[in-house]
């Protein structure tokens, strides 16, 4: 068996899930086109607790979906092929997508870079930012938008992403300067009492 019949085996694999299960099928639409509003709305919370370890933490989950997003448009110039819907037939589609190369997946790439970025430094809700990515690519492949390789790429381009981002910020005297002169601007426009430094 070659590695591309594979890839589509596993890929049925998934996406039949949704013929045999249909009953799960709306909540595995929200988790593939909706759960992104809920990861933007977290990264905003983060921020505006104003809160030092989680602004750093927010910067370094961007920083980090941006460099792993680089290393998949660089990716994507050695491989591609449009989504599995566009190529397959009886694909169980259940969510609108336009057909460009699918290869690596964009949605895996950020939830993995910015969960991973949170799951590294949160610990009250450890355990969500580390299940959430897994449940999205996962999604991402049932509902007919992806192939297994698209999300592990994906997957494996934010993890690297995620680590190094978060190795290499606290060294960087620029990162803490710039956040010091924006909380500098920002306590004069919204003036706190309480900063607590804690998680």
């Amino acid at each position: 068996m070659t590695f591309s019949q594979f890839n589509i085996d596993a890929f049925r694999l998934i996406n039949d899930l949704g013929k045999q299960y249909p009953y799960l099928n709306p909540a595995i639409v929200f988790l593939a086109d909706y759960m992104l509003y809920f990861l933007c709305l977290s990264i905003v919370v983060y921020w505006f607790t104003r809160t030092n370890q989680s602004r750093m933490m927010v910067i370094q989950a961007v920083l980090a979906f941006i460099f792993a997003e680089i290393l998949g448009r660089i990716a994507g110039q050695f491989h591609s092929h449009y989504q599995p819907f566009a190529v397959l037939p009886h694909v169980n589609k259940l969510i609108e997508h336009d057909i460009d190369n699918s290869f690596p997946s964009d949605h895996t790439i950020l939830f993995f870079s910015v969960c991973i970025s949170f799951w590294l430094v949160r610990k009250k809700e450890k355990w969500l930012w580390f299940a959430l990515p897994f449940c999205v690519a996962v999604s991402r492949i049932w509902v007919g938008v992806h192939y297994p390789i698209d999300v592990v790429t994906g997957a494996f381009l934010g993890v690297i992403s995620a680590l190094f981002v978060y190795w290499l910020v606290p060294k960087l005297s620029s990162i803490k300067q710039l956040l010091a002169l924006y909380e500098k601007l920002e306590q004069q426009v919204l003036p706190s009492k309480d900063k607590s430094k804690n998680l």
